[in-house]
């Protein structure tokens, strides 16, 4: 692998709400030090909703020599709020880029499911439920004229980032959308491996590969209770939330298994180097707002659904590395 990266969370926005509460300029420095030096990366994804904290991240990264994936994430937007969010975020990274950088530009992540206007339903669970609950026939429909309506959409929003952006641009997209990449300087995919899809997985790795465009895997990761690897895409759906999306527990009592989620990194990403990927973004270093509360109700132990690979605290930002901190370390410093 050329990139050897994981995904930093700046905070996911949705309704105005954002994920992540505490963002201090001396935490985020420290966290994006230790992705370079201690986990062996040299490029990263930052994810979130605020253009201002993109930036901030963007620059901090820049200075520390990662190659840097702007990564603006549209939740429950209208395409014109999308695009608004867009042209300012390549603004931001623009200026970014200037300082000598190596910057990407992605346009989105698995917008069909995340945004209003593409497939049925108020919001994303809705969405997909509706989605994996259609017969084949209005399943195959549903993809069909989802995909079209969003490659017209982004053909809109390349568009207006190649005016105000000069480096490389891409998209995140789940496999259902059939995206146009020819508009696009990577293939990108979030590609979770399940039991359901292991014994084709390699094969659908050297397939991406094969099409000719560099390949980056922006998504993968599983959870760390016992049992989760089989089932990664859905790993996090343990989670009891509010109306507006908000983690409140776990819908049950779970066995902690952090080798697990360690074993499945190491054998991903083993796949990903072997088959040819070009870049790599392990989801993800932290989440805050799935703290590790150990020694209560264990249904309050948040962190057991989280693909992060550091336990955070319920302060919000201290942090203990996982097993799947050292599983990373170990397989990027091959």
């Amino acid at each position: 692998m050329r990139a050897k990266g994981m995904t930093y969370d700046t905070g996911f926005v949705r309704h105005g709400d954002i994920s992540r509460k505490h963002f201090d300029p001396g935490v985020v420095r420290r966290e994006l030090t230790v992705i370079r030096d201690e986990l062996h990366c040299n490029a990263v994804q930052l994810i979130g909703g605020d253009p201002e904290r993109l930036e901030f991240a963007a620059g901090v990264a820049a200075e520390l020599g990662l190659e840097v994936w702007f990564s603006p994430y549209p939740l429950e937007l209208s395409p014109d709020e999308i695009l608004e969010l867009f042209a300012d975020c390549a603004h931001r990274a623009e200026r970014v880029r200037r300082t000598g950088a190596e910057v990407v530009f992605v346009a989105g992540v698995e917008m069909t499911l995340m945004n209003p206007g593409y497939l049925p339903g108020d919001h994303v669970g809705d969405r997909v439920a509706r989605l994996l609950g259609a017969e084949q026939p209005r399943k195959v429909e549903l993809i069909t004229t989802s995909s079209r309506a969003l490659n017209e959409f982004l053909g809109k929003a390349v568009a207006a980032i190649r005016e105000r952006f000069g480096g490389k641009v891409t998209y995140c997209a789940v496999p259902l959308e059939r995206v146009d990449w020819s508009v696009f300087d990577f293939v990108a995919v979030e590609l979770i491996r399940s039991a359901a899809v292991a014994d084709q997985f390699e094969q659908g790795v050297r397939t991406l590969v094969a099409q000719g465009k560099p390949v980056a895997i922006t998504g993968f990761g599983s959870a760390a209770w016992k049992g989760a690897p089989d089932v990664a895409p859905t790993a996090m759906d343990i989670v009891e939330n509010d109306e507006n999306g908000v983690p409140l527990r776990l819908d049950g009592v779970y066995e902690r298994d952090e080798d697990g989620q360690a074993r499945y990194l190491r054998e991903v990403l083993d796949v990903f180097d072997r088959e040819g990927v070009d870049a790599t973004f392990v989801f993800m270093f932290a989440l805050e707002n799935y703290p590790h509360r150990p020694g209560g109700d264990p249904r309050d132990d948040l962190d057991l659904a989280s693909p992060s690979i550091v336990r955070v605290g319920e302060d919000g930002h201290s942090w203990e590395p996982k097993a799947a901190f050292h599983a990373v370390a170990a397989s990027y410093l091959k």
